[in-house]
């Protein structure tokens, strides 16, 4: 039966624990079982409450955050938490930090420098992700293990040689993407024929830092969006947040551009944007990769993807963190693929090469 996603608010501070547990406690789907000024306290608390999300802030005494994190992991691996971090430099270098550790998900609160912004402004995301990492809370799949139909090959591929075409990889993500963009792009080959340019749900700042720590760990070469670059084989763009990113052909080139038109699906970046652009400039070269995510941006995208001869891949669901953005993909028959996050990097490598047949193939879980 549906019953009220139990969550536990840890944050030293006393006006947030209040003011987080006040505004969840509003929903009615929500139950706040209990709150915590530091990580040690929680974690003694975790046992005897059995919530189903924590909200985790980083910046703690005793035990922080990434600390709290990694002794959760320890003893509850599946256990959705959300870190609540300040919207700093700082506050989005250790949530990335703490996505890599294992976080399910984060928001970001108000800094100093920003009170105008409020609470109130963080209430809907708050909601919405805790609600979305719960989601089998909420609403218990009705006697049958996936909650989408999975796809092993979509209408239109045709299994023609490949070798030596203008290939682009559009991937978009959202909850637990950092993880599954870091799997995938660092098994990519330092000589991968095709550009790749990449939409993630993220606000301005986090994404900086996320290209950084991408191009880190990844043979090619990764880089926040710019304006007018030209989109080149072996590149990896990742679009800034608060921008579309898109991808666009002028003469002998193809370009990206970036814009501020109206968020899409509440985003932006939206992967929706990023993919019509990849469709109209590619057409049948254009490979979409969706990966684990909340909603169902990049839905739209993939039709006109699958409409002009491209093709779709999606994230199974075993090793997504939310089967939501992959899943309605999945459901509306325009997979090409469903494949383990672990496998995607070949898989993409071999169909950019030319090599059709998928031996990859898995059902989600």
């Amino acid at each position: 039966m549906r019953r009220r996603v139990r969550v536990l608010v840890v944050d030293d501070a006393v006006a947030i624990r209040a003011t987080v547990s006040d505004t969840l406690s509003e929903d009615p789907d929500i139950e706040v079982v209990g709150t915590a000024p530091n990580g040690r306290i929680a974690l003694a608390k975790l046992e005897r409450l059995s919530p189903d999300v924590v909200i985790l802030d980083i910046e703690m005494p005793e035990l922080d955050g990434l600390q709290t994190l990694l002794e959760i992991r320890r003893t509850y691996p599946t256990l959705p938490v959300i870190m609540f971090s300040t919207y700093t430099e700082r506050g989005a270098a250790a949530t990335l930090d703490a996505l890599s550790l294992g976080a399910t998900d984060y928001v970001t609160k108000p800094s100093v420098t920003d009170a105008a912004r409020g609470m109130g402004a963080v209430r809907d995301e708050l909601v919405r992700k805790v609600k979305g990492v719960a989601a089998e809370v909420l609403a218990p799949p009705p006697g049958r293990k996936e909650p989408f139909p999975t796809a092993t090959r979509g209408a239109g591929v045709t299994g023609r040689r490949r070798q030596g075409n203008p290939w682009l990889v559009a991937i978009g993500a959202s909850t637990g993407g950092p993880n599954a963009l870091t799997t995938i792009l660092a098994a990519l080959p330092a000589d991968f024929p095709a550009p790749v340019v990449v939409v993630q749900h993220m606000p301005p700042l986090f994404t900086r830092l996320l290209a950084r720590r991408l191009d880190a760990a990844c043979a090619l070469k990764v880089r926040e969006a710019v304006d007018g670059a030209i989109v080149a084989p072996g590149d990896v763009w990742v679009a800034r947040g608060d921008w579309h990113m898109e991808v666009a052909r002028r003469e002998t080139a193809v370009h990206l551009s970036t814009h501020r038109q109206p968020p899409q699906h509440s985003c932006r970046p939206a992967v929706d944007v990023l993919l019509r652009s990849a469709a109209e400039s590619y057409g049948r070269y254009a490979l979409a990769v969706v990966l684990t995510g909340m909603g169902r941006d990049g839905l739209r995208g993939c039709e006109e993807i699958r409409a002009r001869g491209g093709e779709v891949f999606v994230q199974d669901e075993a090793s997504s963190v939310v089967w939501s953005m992959p899943g309605y993909v999945a459901a509306a028959g325009l997979a090409g693929r469903v494949i383990p996050v672990e496998d995607m990097a070949s898989e993409i490598v071999r169909h950019v090469a030319g090599d059709d047949e998928p031996t990859l193939v898995r059902r989600g879980a």
